[in-house]
């Protein structure tokens, strides 16, 4: 059965060719800490693939469609720049890919509204992976105000980054206090919004507006996360997200982790 993956990361080559060095010129420490890391046993964290293999990385996997999520970076100029790269991605492939656009949630508000107008021109259909806590921000920041104010009116999609607070610490890692989540999407009830990595683990069944995505659970939760559908989350609320290209699997490549966990989400009935 095909799958569409909601939660996948790409970033352009001359990311790629050295993401260290890249963020170090861009200001972006948050993300190296996250992503350039290494883990216990010396293998990275995550791989760094480009659009071609992430495409065959789909087929590989019998997903069919993906979203490519923004990132929560501490750079007005890192956000408007993969926003335009993702602008490209969809025109290249619009069969198989869909893009949401990020932005700088401590920005101007006529700035924002700005970047965003040109990235749904531009073919950009959704909002995230947003995460203000991450980048000192009040998740209702008069930024976040108007990027919300244009997403309820375009019926876009917003994709939220939300931390267990019960989860090993790693990192980079920030607190996510789901209060404040609670207040915001109740604040926008018509706004359709997606709390990634199962919500952080907090039960989202009273929230009507608030669907969960799967991202990074087999690192998270292991197949204890499916667990959560009746307790924590309704069943019509999950989402399959992969977090690609982070190496979901010990001892496994980036696409061998996707094999996998595209599997397990089959076989616990995600279409």
């Amino acid at each position: 059965m095909a799958l569409t993956d909601q939660h996948v990361h790409l970033y352009p080559d001359e990311l790629n060719r050295d993401p260290a060095d890249w963020a170090a010129a861009a200001g972006e420490p948050h993300w190296a800490r996250l992503c350039t890391r290494s883990r216990r046993d010396a293998s990275p964290v995550q791989e760094f693939p480009n659009l071609a293999t992430l495409l065959r990385d789909l087929d590989t996997s019998g997903i069919a469609r993906a979203v490519l999520l923004g990132w929560y970076w501490e750079r007005s100029a890192s956000c408007a720049a993969q926003n335009r790269f993702y602008a490209e991605c969809v025109r290249l492939h619009p069969d198989r890919l869909s893009a949401y656009a990020t932005f700088h949630p401590a920005s101007a508000p006529s700035a924002v509204e700005a970047e965003l107008h040109r990235a749904r021109d531009e073919g950009l259909s959704g909002l995230g992976e947003l995460s203000p806590q991450s980048v000192g921000a009040a998740l209702d920041s008069p930024a976040m105000q108007a990027a919300l104010a244009l997403a309820t009116a375009w019926r876009w999609p917003v994709n939220l980054h939300v931390t267990d607070p019960r989860g090993r610490p790693y990192p980079g890692k920030i607190e996510t206090p789901f209060a404040d989540f609670e207040r915001l999407v109740s604040a926008y009830p018509q706004t359709h919004f997606v709390l990634a990595h199962w919500a952080g683990g907090f039960d989202v069944r009273h929230l009507p507006n608030v669907r969960v995505d799967t991202a990074a659970a087999p690192l998270l939760y292991g197949e204890s996360a499916w667990a959560m559908r009746g307790s924590t989350v309704r069943a019509d609320q999950v989402r399959f997200g992969s977090d690609y290209p982070l190496r979901l699997q010990p001892g496994q490549s980036t696409s061998a982790g996707l094999v996998a966990f595209a599997n397990e989400a089959r076989a616990h009935g995600l279409s």
